[in-house]
């Protein structure tokens, strides 16, 4: 039993929580909302969605902003929170379509985006570009909608991130304010969606829990997020493929920082680079193992997915068969472990220096986690006691700390207990950069995986394969959903 748990309630406790976390997704709290009281708080003026809605059309903010005026001497009503919705009508099963047409009824067409037609960077530099024009121009409508807009997103976490990702442009561009965004959980996991108090999962009664789901939307308390970029650096000419988070850059020298921390001196003279965001976690071993092979089975044969449970169960099955759980005798076992080949370097929050960590034997995955979610809800970084904290020198996980928590599962009996809460996963370290050097030898493959999204790396037997890790110098905006 790790020591870092509190105490042999813990498994009720989860238990009791995830109850709560289902009932309130299912649609069984809160009160009536009166729909005609939400519509007034949430439309935009007729003038201003048609104004948002051409300038997307055209891909042009300026046609949209000249082509569309209030009628003269009438100052339209100001919405008390306008609202737009992005959906992924692929996501959450059958109903997708019919909740899209349901956001419609309640919100307007104009102000719900399906991602198949409109993606979020579009709305970002076309729609809201518009009402900045208009606002420029004396429009105080246009002003107040673009000051008070919040944003909800009906997908799951890779689409929350997809559309975090595109508002984070705005940090970029220096326009000011930032949209917070909230969450209808329509994935597997959900983990961003359980983080911030909007469930784990798509709700029976969701005619009248969209409706609630909305109107917390305009009243829930705005929080932060930390995210983090990730450089992975190849040798170049590695053929690699990449999932779509993570974006070729152009060939580089090597950073001389990794020069320095390399061991070995064999380093390759050029690299292919890519880069992306995460918001949850970054991975590799094992559990990207399994990810991936599911991933790989689902493209194969769509119709053996048809809902988050058919998900959860056909993950669970898969991830019998890929020797986490039993280790071929013929293999050698200590090629399971990571420690044969990767190193990982750290700097803690407010130190300059990067640190050599050493990683257990035993661990077959290593995880660098961003929020207490994880895989559906769980929390393998556990609640550790605040005496166990100072003696490891770590501090209270939070998603806006500036902090990612680093740790370790071994063989899949161990994964399973830390899962169903009774244990904490081996805890490593926190950090608030990473480096990782996966090194070339035996195996010629890892697995490593980035909110979700898994994918095999090659690994050159000649040179190592970097990844790095650091914190976004500005932090994403979250609605409460609580």
């Amino acid at each position: 039993m790790d020591h870092s748990r509190d105490g042999g309630d813990q498994v009720s406790i989860a238990a009791r929580s995830s109850l709560f976390d289902s009932l309130k997704g299912c649609g069984l709290s809160g009160i009536p909302i009166d729909k005609q009281e939400l519509n007034t708080k949430v439309m935009m003026p007729q003038y201003l969605r048609l104004a948002l809605r051409d300038s997307i059309r055209l891909k042009d903010p300026t046609t949209g902003a000249s082509a569309s005026v209030p009628l003269q001497n009438i100052v339209p009503p100001l919405p008390e929170a306008p609202l737009v919705v992005f959906i992924n009508p692929r996501s959450g099963g059958r109903h997708g379509q019919k909740l899209k047409q349901r956001l419609q009824q309640l919100i307007s067409e104009e102000q719900v985006f399906d991602l198949l037609e409109v993606k979020p960077h579009e709305f970002v530099q076309y729609g809201l570009r518009c009402l900045e024009i208009l606002a420029d121009q004396g429009d105080i409508c246009a002003k107040q909608t673009r000051q008070r807009m919040r944003v909800m997103v009906a997908g799951g976490d890779g689409t929350v991130g997809w559309v975090l990702g595109s508002l984070a442009e705005l940090y970029k561009q220096d326009r000011k304010p930032v949209l917070p965004v909230g969450i209808i959980p329509l994935g597997t996991g959900n983990d961003l969606s359980r983080s911030f108090g909007w469930g784990g999962s798509f709700p029976f009664a969701w005619q009248s829990a969209v409706k609630r789901s909305l109107h917390r939307a305009t009243t829930g308390q705005v929080g932060s997020l930390d995210s983090w970029h990730v450089l992975l650096s190849v040798p170049a000419g590695e053929k690699v493929e990449p999932p779509h988070s993570l974006k070729l850059t152009e060939e580089s020298d090597l950073n001389e920082a990794v020069r320095k921390l390399d061991e070995k001196g064999d380093l390759p003279t050029k690299l292919a680079s890519y880069e992306g965001v995460f918001y949850n976690y970054f991975s590799i071993g094992m559990d990207a193992q399994v990810a991936y092979g599911f991933h790989h089975l689902r493209n194969k044969r769509p119709y053996l997915a048809q809902g988050p449970l058919t998900n959860k169960l056909i993950y669970s099955s898969y991830s019998c068969t890929q020797g986490w759980f039993f280790t071929s005798c013929s293999n050698d076992p200590n090629l399971r472990g990571l420690k044969n080949i990767v190193r990982i370097h750290i700097k803690k929050i407010n130190c300059s220096e990067w640190e050599k960590i050493p990683i257990p034997s035993s661990v077959r995955s290593i995880v660098t986690l961003n929020l207490h979610n994880y895989a559906s809800g769980r929390n393998p970084w556990g609640k550790p006691k605040p005496q166990y904290l100072e003696k490891r020198g770590f501090v209270e996980a939070h998603a806006d700390d500036g902090l990612l928590e680093i740790f370790g599962l071994k063989q899949g009996w161990h994964t399973s207990f830390v899962m169903v809460d009774i244990i904490s996963a081996k805890h490593i370290a926190q950090a608030a950069a990473i480096r990782i050097e996966i090194r070339g030898g035996k195996r010629k493959k890892a697995y490593l995986q980035m909110d979700g999204e898994p994918w095999k790396q090659p690994i050159n037997k000649d040179f190592s394969t970097y990844v790095e890790i650091k914190r976004v110098p500005f932090q994403s905006l979250m609605i409460n959903g609580d």
